[in-house]
């Protein structure tokens, strides 16, 4: 990776990281995107940052369930490659995201356990149905995002 890219790579994780992603999720992520190559492998992400094989590891496993990387098999290599995906942003934020549906489904065994008067049902049942608001409406957001992506809109 150039300098340049390099720079920019650090730029962007510090921008997530100020807003609430891991400092090592953040680098990992940016290692992703600025990736001059279609595959990475978490060995060649951690030359590159200059950090542990673990701390890599950990940011793959925290970075998986957003779908914003995934595992490509790579015929020959018995390493794991790791792409950015083409549809990772609107992945991202659609039924794909395994953390958007947990805190749904975390929000709905609250409400079980709760008086559903109370302020935490209240504030549980606000959380749950605002999940299932965006379950309901993301589906047609992404769509038209690829019609524009497609040149249809």
């Amino acid at each position: 990776m150039t300098d340049d890219l390099s720079a920019a790579a650090e730029e962007m994780a510090l921008v997530l990281t100020r807003h609430g992603m891991q400092r090592m999720t953040a680098r990992v992520l940016s290692a992703l995107l600025f990736a001059e190559q279609e595959t990475i492998t978490a060995g060649e992400i951690a030359e590159q940052l200059g950090a542990s094989a673990g701390s890599v590891s950990g940011a793959i496993k925290m970075l998986s369930p957003t779908g914003l990387i995934e595992r490509v098999p790579m015929p020959g290599s018995r390493r794991e490659h790791y792409r950015f995906p083409d549809d990772g942003w609107p992945r991202l934020m659609s039924s794909q995201n395994e953390i958007i549906r947990t805190m749904q489904d975390a929000a709905e065994r609250g409400i079980e356990i709760v008086d559903p008067d109370s302020l935490v049902g209240r504030r549980l049942t606000d959380m749950r149905d605002f999940y299932e608001y965006l379950m309901k409406e993301l589906p047609a957001v992404i769509e038209r995002w690829h019609e524009q992506r497609r040149g249809e809109a």
